[in-house]
């Protein structure tokens, strides 16, 4: 059980990681202004679900945390996309097989459908560059990297063209320092840059769970970069975990507020991306997430009838 209460999700090493830590200033919304929501945002809330009670060794049963208003969100700090910053890049760290190459390369296209951003990924390099000091074997034998040592010795160091946020992908599994066993991934919100390891998202056959997995982490670490807060409103790709089967329970949809608060600084067409997200589930055999786009198409499709 100890061991159980240890195995978290990127989120809670990048959260709290980076309490802390400011925002360089951006160019933000009127807090006074929009406070009332667009009605696409208020058509497709009819589909949020509403979290249960939380039990014993899931995140908020152990973590009270407040929320994030939307008033809060566009009075807080946060990057915003703009013309000299608005590409996602992503960055491999390893030895891939030709599975794991596929699966980078979903994960970046869905990306840049997720965020309505550009997503690039930057050449391959070596695990060479991890030196030994920074790495360990892991409790089952499985050798690890220090996570931080990427966010501060790696990826500091990469010069990206209009890059807005940066992670690195692994095939090595991470660990955040000595006394805890691993994590999924470690970010810094400040310097926009992040690493989640695909280590852990391989250990079942099932190629659409780890795709399904490696989409909610990276959507989610990316979304905490734009300023987003763990959910506590609904079932969401943002809300906070402790492990990968409460992974797996919460859906890769944002929920109504959540998406209100992305698009608030991104101004990107609301019917367009889910019209693309379902596609992308849809072609990529990704049952659950399909369903979800096509409730909230059919929403607001239905109040634009009725209207």
């Amino acid at each position: 059980m100890k061991k159980l209460l240890l195995l978290v999700l990127v989120v809670l090493c990048s959260c709290q990681s980076d309490k802390k830590e400011k925002l360089s200033p951006r160019p933000q919304p009127n807090p006074e202004e929009n406070l009332t929501p667009q009605p696409y945002f208020t058509d497709i809330k009819s589909n949020d679900v509403k979290l249960g009670e939380p039990v014993f060794g899931e995140w908020l049963y152990s973590h009270k945390e407040k929320g994030q208003s939307f008033k809060q969100f566009i009075k807080t700090p946060h990057v915003v996309p703009s013309k000299e910053e608005n590409i996602i890049y992503l960055k491999p760290i390893g030895k891939f097989n030709s599975v794991q190459v596929k699966q980078i390369e979903l994960v970046r296209q869905y990306l840049q459908v997720f965020f309505q951003l550009e997503t690039k990924v930057l050449e391959n390099v070596s695990n060479d560059i991890i030196p030994n000091n920074a790495r360990r074997i892991g409790d089952v034998g499985q050798e690890q990297f220090l996570a931080g040592y990427i966010l501060t010795d790696v990826l500091k160091e990469e010069k990206t063209h209009k890059g807005i946020a940066l992670m690195a992908i692994t095939e090595k599994d991470l660990y955040p320092k000595p006394e805890w066993n691993y994590v999924f991934g470690l970010a810094s919100y400040r310097d926009k840059i992040a690493v989640s390891s695909i280590y852990r998202m391989q250990q079942e056959a099932d190629f659409n769970l780890c795709l399904d997995r490696l989409l909610k982490i990276c959507s989610h670490e990316i979304g905490h970069m734009f300023g987003l807060h763990h959910c506590i409103n609904a079932n969401c790709v943002m809300n906070g975990t402790n492990s990968m089967p409460e992974t797996d329970r919460h859906v890769i949809r944002l929920c109504s507020l959540c998406q209100r608060k992305l698009n608030s600084g991104f101004k990107y067409d609301n019917k367009k991306r889910l019209t693309e997200l379902e596609k992308y589930f849809r072609e990529n055999n990704l049952a659950e997430g399909m369903q979800l786009m096509k409730k909230d198409l059919k929403s607001i499709q239905e109040i634009k009838k009725d209207n």
